[in-house]
Formats: C-alpha cells, structure tokens, sequence
C-alpha cells in the first residue's frame, strides 16, 4: 500500500490495483469473448442509432476492436480485442480459421443440397471453400444444420443456404478456431484465459 505522495511504481514487478481491482497497462493487450444479441450491430458506432457491442461493454474502459462481423439478425460467438495483428490473422482467409455456425433454415434441404453446400457454392466473387455440414435435426418445415467454414465472406452462410433453397431464419455462431460460446448468455461477456490466449495465437502462427 502506498502511504507516501510520490511513490513511484514499477509496472514490470508492483501489482498496482483501484479499489482492489488491478490496473491494466495501456500496452497490455485485452481479449473479450462476447455473446453478440440479435439485433445489436458488430460496430463500435452507429449513426442510425443503434445498439452496438460496444454497449454491452460498459466495464471494458480500453479499446476494443470486433473480430470479423456478424450482422444484425445473427447472434453468437464475436471476439474483441486490442491485439491488431491477431484480429488481421484470424480474419484472413489465409490462415483458415474455423468458424461454426448452429443454423435453421426453412424447409427441408436434400442430400443433394447438403453436398452442394460441403462441396462448395458458386457465389458472385467466385465458389466457397468446402464446409463441413450436419443436420442437427428437421421437421416437415424448418431444419437445423451445423455449418463449419473457414473463409470470411460477407453474410457467407445465408448466402451459400440461401442459393441452395433453404434460406437461413436464424443464425448463430458457436465457435471460432479453438473458441467455444459455451453456456455464455445473449449479451453477456467475458476475458479470455491465458490458455484461449495462447491457442488462438497459435492457430494464426503467432508463437
């Protein structure tokens, strides 16, 4: 405890702490798993006014920054952080990191709907890469189908559902590379372990 005016402190080797909470370095970089709501957007401004995961990080003071986007209808797993050279990595289609979605579509899709979508959709800007698709479960009218993609494509499995015949009605993602959602709660985050830290820098190449 400091009782002297003029204490200077060491951040390499003193704890420092306010109100017993310990205080970050403005070097020290931040990791946030957040459960993105539907209908909240993946900014961390709006000029329309609408809420963003910015918001739903009152006690976060440092500048984060959304990994990748999800857009307003979808919900789920979105990372934040203030490590600018591993949020490039993990958005970049070249280090293929495995994004899993948990999707329900309208009707019924077929087994030749389901291979077209593992094979590989034709979209405008050119054919996806191939994904790994399950069904969950189905009924006369909806379906659910868990969808593992490694690019980052713009709205890429509506579209690739979309295309196919089964467009998506809900959306959610549930992993990215070594990153589970977990029993997190709509709207609710949390700091990544030192652990998920070293994983997700391991999966991009950064040692």
């Amino acid at each position: 405890m400091v009782t002297e005016l003029g204490t200077k402190a060491d951040p390499r080797t003193d704890r420092i702490t306010i109100d017993g909470r310990p205080l970050r370095s403005s070097s020290e970089r931040l990791y946030i798993l957040l459960h993105k709501p539907v209908g909240v957007v993946t900014t961390l401004s709006d000029p329309e006014g609408r809420p963003t995961v910015r918001d739903l990080l009152p006690d976060v003071r440092a500048r984060v920054f959304p990994v990748g986007r999800l857009d307003y209808h979808s919900a789920g797993l979105l990372l934040l952080t203030s490590d600018g050279e591993l949020a490039l990595r993990l958005a970049h289609p070249r280090y293929g990191v495995r994004k899993t979605y948990r999707v329900k579509v309208r009707g019924t899709p077929t087994a030749e709907a389901l291979e077209r979508l593992a094979r590989g959709v034709r979209l405008e800007e050119g054919t996806t890469a191939p994904a790994e698709v399950r069904v969950i479960r189905s009924s006369d009218a909806k379906t659910w189908l868990e969808i593992t993609v490694s690019e980052g494509r713009k709205r890429e499995v509506r579209r690739m559902c979309e295309h196919v015949g089964n467009p998506v009605e809900k959306l959610m993602r549930v992993r990215l590379g070594p990153l589970n959602l977990g029993a997190l709660q709509p709207g609710q985050h949390r700091t990544l372990t030192e652990r998920e830290v070293q994983q997700l820098r391991h999966a991009v190449g950064l040692e």
